[in-house]
C-alpha cells in the first residue's frame, strides 16, 4: 500500500511539472522520433546520413512540400482537404517555365537574362495559383460542392493542362535569376548565414522573454525561470548549430572555379567557401512565422479554427463561412505558387512529373504534425516538422537502397501509425476526435 501510495504520488509530481512547464507532450515524440530516425539512418549509413551535405540537401528538399503544408493545416483544420496541390504546383510551374523561356522572349521580345523576366514569371505563377485556389473555395464554399470532389478534379485537370501548355517537353534553361530560389544556387554565404543566425537568436530570445512578460502582466501562471531559461538555450544552440551545419558543407572545387572566372579573378590555391543558409529556407521561415501570426494573432485565424470547430455555432455567430472557405483555398493556392517556384528553381527546369504525389505529402505532413482530420486542431510548426520526417524518411530509405515501392509502403504505414496514434493521444487527453 505504502509502494502505491508512493507511485501515486510520483505521477502526480510528474504531471504537475509537466502542466507547470506547459510541455507539448506530442510536439515532444515527434521531436524525439525525428532524432531517433535520424541516428538510426546515420547508423545504417555508415555517418553518411548527417553529414553536412545530407543536411543541406534535405532541407532544401523539404522546402517546397513544408510551404504548401502550411496552407493544408488551415484547409484541414476547416475540415475540408485539398488534393489537388501537386497538379496546381505542376501548372503554376509550367505557366512560369513558359513566360520565362517561351513567351517573354519570343512574343515580347525581352532577351533571356532580362531582369523583368524572373519577377513576371514568379508573378504569373502566384497569381494562377491564388485564382484557382480561390475558385475551388468558391465552388466548396458557395455551391456547397465537397472539397474532396472539387480537388479531386483538380488533380485530374491541372497538371494535364501544364502538359498541354508545354506540349509534354521539358522546359529549359531557366533564367539565372530564377534559379536563386531553388537552394544550391542560392545561399547567403557563411557570413551572411551567421548573421541570420544570431539575429534568429536574438528573436527567439525576445519572443520568450516577451510571452513570459505578457503572462505576468495578465497574471496568467508562468514557467519557473530556469525552465525558461533552458529553452531559449536549448532553441539557441538549434539555430547556431544548424547554421554551423550549412556552413559547413562547401561549395565544390570546379563550381568555386567557374564562379572566380565569371567574376574575371582567379581563384586562390587552397580557397574554400561553405554555402550557407538557402534563400528557399528563409522563404520557408518567413512563411511559417506569417502563417503562425495569422494563425494566433488574427481574426483571420480566430474565424478558421472557430469554424473548423464547429461550423454551425460559427455561422450564427456571424462568421461568413462561404467567404471564409474562399480565403483558405486561395491562400492554399497561393502557396502552391510559391512552392512550385522553389521546386522548379531546385529541378532548374520544369518537367512534367515534378510535384508528383505532393498531395499526398502535403497531407501526410499536415496530419504527422498533428492537424485533425476532424477539424478545428492544427499547428502549422507542427507540419513543418512532419514534412521534415517525412522527407528525412525517404531520403534516408534511398541512401540505404530501399526500392521505391518499399519506401511508399513504409510512409504509408507510417501515416497510418502517426493517425493511429494521435487518436489515442487525444481520446486519453479528452479532446473529441
Amino acid at each position: 500500500m505504502a509502494d502505491s501510495a508512493q507511485d501515486n504520488t510520483a505521477a502526480k509530481s510528474s504531471k504537475g511539472l509537466i502542466a507547470q512547464l506547459e510541455l507539448d507532450m506530442r510536439l515532444l515524440g515527434m521531436i524525439g522520433a525525428f532524432v531517433l530516425l535520424c541516428l538510426a539512418f546515420n547508423f545504417v549509413t555508415e555517418g553518411r546520413f548527417l553529414t553536412p551535405r545530407n543536411i543541406f540537401n534535405l532541407t532544401i528538399q523539404t522546402v517546397s512540400v513544408a510551404i504548401m503544408a502550411t496552407g493544408m493545416v488551415f484547409v484541414i483544420v476547416m475540415r475540408h482537404i485539398d488534393l489537388s496541390v501537386g497538379a496546381l504546383l505542376a501548372l503554376c510551374s509550367a505557366i512560369m517555365a513558359m513566360v520565362q523561356a517561351r513567351w517573354l522572349p519570343e512574343v515580347f521580345g525581352l532577351e533571356i537574362g532580362h531582369p523583368m523576366i524572373a519577377p513576371l514569371a514568379m508573378l504569373s505563377g502566384l497569381v494562377v495559383g491564388t485564382l484557382i485556389g480561390a475558385v475551388n473555395g468558391w465552388l466548396v464554399g458557395y455551391h456547397n460542392i465537397p472539397a474532396f470532389i472539387v480537388t479531386l478534379g483538380g488533380l485530374l485537370v491541372w497538371r494535364n493542362v501544364g502538359w498541354y501548355l508545354t506540349d509534354g517537353q521539358t522546359i529549359a534553361p531557366l533564367d539565372q535569376t530564377f534559379l536563386v530560389f531553388g537552394g544550391a544556387e542560392g545561399t547567403l554565404g557563411v557570413t551572411w548565414s551567421w548573421i541570420a543566425g544570431v539575429l534568429a537568436s536574438l528573436f527567439t530570445i525576445y519572443a520568450l522573454w516577451n510571452a513570459r512578460r505578457n503572462k505576468q502582466r495578465h497574471e496568467f501562471p508562468v514557467k519557473p525561470v530556469w525552465a525558461e531559461v533552458s529553452i531559449g538555450v536549448i532553441a539557441v544552440g538549434a539555430i547556431m548549430g544548424f547554421i554551423a551545419t550549412l556552413n559547413a558543407y562547401n561549395i565544390p572545387k570546379g563550381k568555386l572555379r567557374r564562379m572566380f572566372e565569371a567574376s574575371g579573378t582567379e581563384m586562390p590555391e587552397g580557397y574554400t567557401q561553405g554555402y550557407g543558409l538557402p534563400i528557399s529556407v528563409l522563404i520557408l521561415i518567413a512563411t511559417a512565422i506569417v502563417i503562425t501570426v495569422v494563425a494566433k494573432k488574427t481574426r483571420l485565424g480566430r474565424y478558421i479554427f472557430a469554424t473548423g470547430g464547429n461550423p454551425d455555432a460559427s455561422e450564427l455567430s456571424g462568421i461568413n463561412t462561404r467567404l471564409l472557405t474562399v480565403k483558405v483555398f486561395a491562400l492554399m493556392g497561393f502557396l502552391c505558387g510559391l512552392s512550385a517556384i522553389i521546386a522548379q528553381a531546385r529541378l532548374q527546369s520544369h518537367t512534367n512529373d515534378i510535384g508528383t504525389l505532393d498531395e499526398l505529402r502535403v497531407i501526410a505532413a499536415a496530419v504527422i504534425g498533428g492537424t485533425a482530420l476532424s477539424g478545428g486542431i492544427g499547428t502549422i510548426h507542427g507540419a513543418i516538422l512532419g514534412a521534415l520526417i517525412m522527407q528525412s524518411l525517404q531520403s534516408g530509405m534511398a541512401m540505404v537502397g530501399v526500392d521505391a515501392p518499399f519506401q511508399n509502403i513504409v510512409v504509408g504505414g507510417v501515416l497510418v501509425i502517426a493517425v493511429w496514434i494521435d487518436i489515442i493521444y487525444r481520446k486519453r487527453l479528452g479532446i473529441k476526435t
